[in-house]
């Protein structure tokens, strides 16, 4: 991990973490260990990224010339400040490494045992806050462009995962490897499960049969670990939710949601580099 943000003497008040995901950064900001603000955009291109430094540089949290919205509110903070990052795309990483208040957090950070070098640093890291927030042992179901399951023993070593394509990769794998099958967006409410429409029949078998595996998967954690708290995350966790709730309303009601969990891992990672004592992070729940 690179310790160029604490060399540079910046204002530890103010901070900025940021998860780089397949199709996304995932941004948030910090008071201390208080998350003030999260937010989502697209990968930026090279001058995007030469913007946002700049801003920063002149204590600005966004450049507003950006066409990605930022924040709601853009106080001023000090200039250069930190900026902790995940990232599993080396592409948008290397858009960041030249900035002074850049730190990258790796596996070799993390305080988990039985960490596999090819692990997703995303899916260690939303483990990280679930263990620090719920103790361990702990399942980390995160429903992003791919869904992933994730959990940790008693002793908070890792007991290992799945990786399956999530809602929106599945639905567009169908799109564009089909000659007939029309694009889908899931609506507001769940489909019906007999559907009588292509586009709902996609639809079904897209959410029902994610949701099945899930369920699956989470009802033999629990066989294993019965204490366990089961954590759910990611963009598409509402979603899961609701079909949760209407297939299986006990294991729904048992399970937390923390739509932006890998900022309790990445403030968890950050308060372990600087030997804080402050109480573990806490990142609003899914009401």
């Amino acid at each position: 991990m690179s310790n160029s943000a604490t060399e540079s003497g910046n204002d530890p008040c103010h901070w900025l973490a940021l998860s780089i995901g397949n199709t996304r950064l995932h941004w948030a900001w910090f008071q201390a260990e208080i998350c003030q603000q999260v937010w989502h955009t697209p990968h930026l291109d090279p001058s995007a990224g030469e913007k946002l430094i700049h801003a920063w540089n002149r204590g600005q949290l966004w450049n507003e010339d950006l066409e990605y919205p930022g924040p709601l509110e853009c106080e001023a903070i000090a200039p250069n400040p930190p900026l902790w990052i995940a990232s599993v795309v080396p592409q948008q990483l290397a858009r960041w490494e030249s900035y002074p208040g850049f730190n990258r957090i790796t596996l070799e950070d993390l305080p988990l045992l039985g960490l596999y070098p090819t692990l997703g640093i995303d899916r260690a890291l939303t483990l990280v806050g679930a263990a620090r927030e719920w103790g361990s042992p702990v399942l980390v179901v995160d429903a992003g462009t791919a869904l992933t399951l994730t959990g940790a023993d008693p002793e908070g070593r890792l007991v290992g995962g799945a990786i399956l394509p999530g809602f929106g990769l599945q639905l567009q794998s169908l799109t564009e490897k089909t000659a007939a099958l029309p694009p889908v967006t899931f609506p507001e409410t769940l489909p019906p499960r007999w559907a009588l429409t292509t586009s709902e029949a996609i639809a079904s078998g897209v959410l029902y049969g994610i949701g099945a595996g899930v369920r699956d998967f989470i009802h033999d954690w629990k066989e294993r670990f019965p204490t366990s708290a089961v954590v759910i995350t990611g963009g598409g966790g509402e979603l899961l939710l609701k079909y949760l709730h209407q297939s299986a309303p006990e294991m729904a009601k048992q399970a937390i949601a923390m739509p932006d969990l890998i900022f309790a891992g990445i403030c968890c990672i950050k308060q372990q580099q600087s030997g804080s004592t402050s109480p573990p992070p806490r990142v609003k729940p899914l009401s």
